[in-house]
């Protein structure tokens, strides 16, 4: 049986539209990204830019405020449960990490915190 010379040619077009529609899907939402930072890695992460982050000295105001529920989210699981300011890779920016060492762990924390930021300020999630 001989293929049609117009079959090959269109099914490399819908596969190459395909793959761009994928690519521009995941370039929008980071929706692979996501879904294996959370199911995999058991992550969450805000996925802002540089740009996006608030200025360092505000997040350190509001770590500084709010002493009180950091040590609480500190206390679920001592020495494997902790929270930390991280300026490294955008200069002059900042966002709040918080670390854990169980899924469990992860539940206290987004339970405490009980929302999409940390009064104002973005935060991740990373299972150690």
């Amino acid at each position: 049986m001989k293929t049609s010379t117009k079959f090959v040619p269109t099914a490399l077009l819908l596969i190459l539209l395909l793959f761009v529609g994928i690519w521009i899907l995941e370039a929008q939402t980071k929706f692979f990204r996501r879904a294996y930072d959370e199911i995999v890695l058991d992550n969450h992460n805000h996925y802002l830019s540089c740009e996006q982050l608030p200025a360092e000295v505000e997040v350190r105001e509001v770590m500084d405020d709010h002493q009180d529920v950091i040590k609480k989210i500190e206390r679920i699981h001592p020495g494997l449960v902790g929270v930390e300011m991280d300026t490294s890779i955008c200069p002059g920016k900042a966002d709040i990490l918080f670390w854990y060492g169980t899924h469990k762990d992860r539940l206290l924390i987004e339970d405490i915190i009980a929302g999409e930021t940390f009064y104002g300020i973005p935060y991740r999630l990373e299972n150690r």
